[in-house]
């Protein structure tokens, strides 16, 4: 029995931190303390959201990209992805099929597609932020600069999601063109942060040439930017990129790492992700199990929803499809929870721990 990473795990949990070599040491020795942490994770999920998981409508509008991200099937230079952009028409009907279904967040996601400048953007979204005022808007669409942000944000979209992917600088040009910059995407989040928005970061588990150092970089990062979701999931190849032969990340590391971000950040949105749910038929229930409380079904045409593959083997038919309320409705409940279709907001402040009563 290892005792010190019990002993590690319940710094963590007074302390929400560690440093990176003791990060390293509770991730490198995870097997003695991972239904503790998932416990704890449970329990602090719970002390903010309660039995909540909050459905997120994805719409992923456009599969043009102009970057090259060398783990992406989407990036600018594979020539055998089927291209789509949706049109605004087509955005709004696919909200108000989200609508009337009962959502009440919309994701709209997207390659960095020059076709969707600033001026169309800040159209579309404040077309959506008009004809639904009470719903919650996250923008997921890569860099832009401060003031493209602002407008946006102006617009009525008041979420954004751009996952940091490797906090090491070393690791990141590694996965990344030259034309790309580690330090330029922090700045976006921190110019996100400043404007107002509730921003999500996030990296990929088991990305190639990722050590258990990388990882708790990443953690740190996150601890630093202090951000409202953070979305994590394994990394899974595509067979059209340079790493199509790298093995995936895996379930079991993934869901740890979920534990310990709720650990360190209670109040944290965290979602149970597709990748999860692609590579593991109940990855996104394990995950939710390990204190994830976010879910983002497809709310995409069903025509296009095969082309925006990021990876390989993704789903996005059958359960995964944001019509299927009912099925996934069951899912939930049969581990405790269920599905709750508000805006699912940020709880801004942390809630003390619950106090023994023993005679105290």
């Amino acid at each position: 029995m290892n005792m010190y990473a019990k002993e590690l795990l319940e710094q963590l949990k007074k302390e929400k931190l560690l440093s990176k070599e003791n990060l390293v040491y509770l991730i490198d020795h995870r097997e003695e303390v991972r239904e503790e942490a998932a416990k704890t994770a449970r329990t602090l999920g719970d002390r903010y959201y309660g039995k909540s998981i909050y459905p997120r409508g994805l719409v992923e509008f456009t599969n043009y990209c102009r970057n090259n991200c060398y783990y992406c099937g989407i990036r600018a230079g594979n020539r055998n992805v089927k291209r789509y952009r949706l049109s605004k028409e087509e955005i709004l009907q696919a909200c108000e099929n989200g609508y009337e279904i009962g959502y009440r967040s919309f994701v709209l996601q997207g390659g960095e597609d020059p076709y969707f400048h600033i001026d169309r953007m800040e159209e579309i979204v404040a077309a959506i932020h008009e004809r639904y005022p009470e719903c919650a808007i996250t923008l997921s669409i890569g860099e832009l600069n401060r003031e493209q942000y602002q407008r946006l944000f102006d617009a009525g979209a008041n979420r954004y999601l751009l996952r940091h992917e490797t906090a090491d600088e070393k690791h990141y040009r590694m996965l990344h063109p030259d034309s790309m910059s580690l330090a330029y995407r922090k700045q976006c989040l921190y110019d996100l942060k400043e404007i107002g928005y509730a921003v999500g970061t996030g990296f990929m588990v088991g990305s190639p040439f990722q050590t258990t150092e990388h990882i708790a970089k990443d953690l740190l990062f996150i601890k630093k930017l202090d951000p409202q979701m953070v979305g994590i999931g394994p990394f899974v190849p595509h067979h059209d990129t340079r790493f199509k032969d790298e093995p995936a990340g895996t379930v079991e590391l993934t869901v740890f790492l979920l534990s310990l971000i709720r650990i360190m950040k209670p109040n944290v949105l965290l979602p149970a992700t597709t990748a999860l749910g692609t590579i593991d038929p109940e990855g996104r229930e394990k995950g939710i199990l390990a204190g994830a409380n976010v879910m983002m079904p497809n709310l995409s045409p069903v025509m296009v929803r095969k082309n925006y593959e990021l990876y390989d083997n993704k789903i996005c038919t059958g359960e995964e499809a944001a019509e299927s309320k009912k099925t996934q409705s069951e899912r939930m409940k049969a581990i405790g929870y269920y599905l709750d279709f508000c805006r699912g907001d940020y709880k801004e402040d942390e809630i003390e721990p619950e106090r023994s009563t023993n005679g105290h």
